[in-house]
């Protein structure tokens, strides 16, 4: 197989966490936005959604770069089985983490790596669970005030503050929940040939 280790690792996300969690690979990479419809397919699960459109968003930035090896990445939140939207006023938001008090949310990434040299694709969908405390009203509004996580999916920031209101976290990779897991990411790197240890001696 041949070597990719002189390929350019573009991540196709302008996120700064996204960006945050793959500088803990050390190594260097660049950004490009990807421009993709996310409108979800009639009759489309959550699953197959993130996967598609992870997949989508690396092929829309491969495609403005030569040499490289792409990665894209996609997040929804789901309650109940239904995806969650962003609560946009305070009154939504409330009402958002009133019902996850108690309960679970699950987060379903989809993670897509493309190499434009030779156009393999390799995706997956890695899933991790976030189980809420039992929160009272007052939690809620300190919260929200102090955050104003009014357009974010769920009404809260994993990220940040969000720690507060959970009760534990359930997964195989915690930088799942922030949109980029690392596990599987080294994984499908190396389908590709491409070793991020190898990396750090080159």
């Amino acid at each position: 197989m041949t070597q990719t280790s002189n390929l350019q690792l573009v991540l196709g996300s302008t996120s700064p966490f996204r960006k945050e969690v793959l500088n803990k690979l050390n190594i260097p990479f660049e950004t490009d936005k990807p421009l993709v419809d996310e409108t979800p397919l009639e009759n489309e699960t959550a699953i197959e959604l993130v996967e598609r459109l992870a997949v989508l968003k690396a092929e829309a930035v491969a495609s403005r770069w030569e040499n490289a090896i792409v990665i894209g990445s996609d997040q929804v939140a789901l309650f109940n089985e239904q995806i969650l939207g962003k609560p946009h006023t305070h009154e939504n938001a409330i009402k958002q983490l009133k019902s996850f008090s108690g309960n679970k949310v699950t987060f379903l990434t989809g993670l897509a790596v493309i190499n434009t040299e030779t156009h393999e694709t390799y995706s997956l969908v890695e899933p991790f669970e976030v189980h809420f405390k039992d929160l009272t009203d007052c939690e809620i509004e300190q919260y929200l005030l102090a955050e104003q996580p009014y357009n974010c999916a769920g009404s809260f920031k994993s990220e940040a503050l969000g720690i507060c209101l959970f009760e534990k976290l359930v997964g195989n990779d915690p930088n799942a929940l922030i949109g980029l897991p690392l596990i599987k990411l080294v994984e499908l790197l190396k389908k590709h040939n491409y070793s991020i240890l190898a990396q750090q001696q080159s």
